[in-house]
């Protein structure tokens, strides 16, 4: 017995040791089928990963098993919570397998990005991401530790699939990480990259948003006049380079928007908010920055009680039965699914647009996916469809005159989307989505991730 108690100590003692050195902090279950850990990214700033090894594996010499990074929007919303047990891994929310779980085409590493995120810290509250560029060096710093020390990670090419605002994040990562590639300081292969209903255009997102909803007949024309007139003056904002005070004409603009369609869903144009009545309050009260940064991430306005919410369900399970099974969170860290501190050192770069980062990859010969929701507004397909046209990629106008190919599921021969590829551009139209697509068109969205990542068949 005093054997055993020693060596639980020499273990916890190893971690400790590991964690103050920088090292990479990681722990697996028994059948090492799950490893999750920290990776000290900069002194005192951690991010927490959390992978998942496919039991749907197969292996094909010709066709490698892949490995998909997700990356939650927000800035600051969990991957590890939201984007695991809200959409894609292999548990829901209520511990009950997923039929749809992304690990049926590939391998899945989550990670709260950037620093300050779900279960990632700072031991300083001066050491959160100010630009997108430094959490994309963070993330960078993690892809290192965790493939360069595992060469089983370096056989799978890595596609980088990001939702919502993570999208920024994952354009900036692909290139960090081609570099790094290059230079001969990490050891991986990258697949390509997925942007889903993601943040690239903000400006072409926000005058969208008037003209949609007006041909939805959700605001009149005196709510467009209003929208489109604060869209101009965040464009001028933009072209001038204030950024920060685009980001706060952004949340006029959202505020205006709830009070002339009636409380309309950002995340479904076809429904109404669910947090309205808190909503209105709190603009009573004059929070509007903060509301509109709500709003903006479905993972905060849903699931804390920043706006007295009591549908905090996926915090109590990551606080509760999650932290007990990892062992190795931090007693001073608690679990939320959206970090407002995380996202208020982003403001600066909010606004910014990340559409030249997509054009650097599609030169490169990156395969470029893009796939919109039809019912999202938040980062409304009208809107991506404008910055796509925005790029000055060679073969642009070839993909403009491809035709579209309907898509299907399974039996079912209900149109769920369309597709359209020229080289290594893809576009996914996925039909009765809102932003979240795995959620709300599971099947088709799994067909997708499969014909993405090529996953060998079974």
């Amino acid at each position: 017995m005093e054997k055993l108690h020693a060596s639980v100590l020499a273990l916890v003692f190893l971690l400790v040791i590991l964690f103050q050195e920088g090292l990479v902090t990681c722990m697996k279950n028994e059948d090492g089928s799950e490893e999750w850990g920290y990776v000290q990214v900069r002194p005192k700033a951690h991010l927490f990963w959390w992978l998942y090894r496919s039991p749907y594996r197969v292996e094909n010499p010709s066709k490698p098993w892949p490995i998909i990074l997700w990356l939650q929007g927000g800035p600051g919303s969990s991957g590890v919570g939201f984007g695991n047990f809200g959409e894609v891994g292999p548990l829901d929310a209520n511990l009950k397998p997923r039929n749809f779980t992304w690990l049926r085409k590939a391998d899945l590493l989550f990670v709260d990005n950037p620093v300050g995120t779900g279960y990632s810290y700072v031991e300083d509250s001066n050491l959160y991401a100010k630009t997108d560029e430094e959490a994309t060096t963070d993330l960078t710093t993690l892809l290192v530790e965790l493939f360069n020390n595992d060469a089983s990670l370096q056989k799978s090419p890595l596609f980088i699939v990001a939702e919502s605002y993570g999208g920024k994040f994952a354009v900036a990562l692909a290139l960090s990480a081609l570099k790094a590639i290059q230079h001969g300081t990490l050891k991986l292969t990258l697949g390509g990259v997925v942007l889903g209903d993601t943040w690239i255009s903000p400006e072409d997102f926000v005058f969208s948003w008037g003209p949609l909803l007006k041909d939805l007949s959700r605001i009149d024309d005196n709510g467009l006049q209003k929208a489109n007139s604060i869209a101009e003056r965040i464009k001028q904002q933009l072209e001038a380079g204030q950024f920060v005070d685009a980001t706060y004409s952004w949340a006029d603009l959202e505020n205006e928007i709830v009070a002339s369609s009636n409380n309309v869903d950002f995340y479904n144009f076809l429904q109404d908010s669910k947090s309205d009545s808190d909503t209105l309050n709190a603009m009573e009260l004059g929070l509007f920055k903060e509301v509109s940064m709500m709003r903006y991430s479905k993972y905060l306005s849903s699931k804390t009680s920043y706006l007295g919410s009591e549908d905090d369900d996926l915090e109590r399970l990551l606080n509760g039965v999650i932290r007990k099974k990892l062992k190795i969170i931090p007693e001073n860290v608690t679990y939320a699914v959206q970090s407002l501190d995380a996202f208020e050192s982003l403001v600066p770069d909010f606004m910014k647009p990340r559409i030249s980062e997509v054009d650097e990859l599609l030169a490169l010969g990156v395969n470029v996916t893009v796939y919109s929701g039809q019912v999202d507004l938040i980062c409304a397909t009208k809107g991506t469809e404008a910055w796509l046209k925005k790029l000055e990629w060679t073969g642009l106008q070839n993909f403009l005159e491809k035709d579209r190919t309907p898509l299907y599921c399974g039996s079912d021969k209900t149109t769920k989307g369309f597709f359209k590829s020229y080289k290594n551009l893809q576009f996914y139209w996925i039909l009765g989505a809102g932003h979240f697509v795995p959620t709300d068109q599971p099947c088709v969205a799994l067909d997708m991730v499969g014909a993405i990542t090529q996953s060998p068949a079974a």
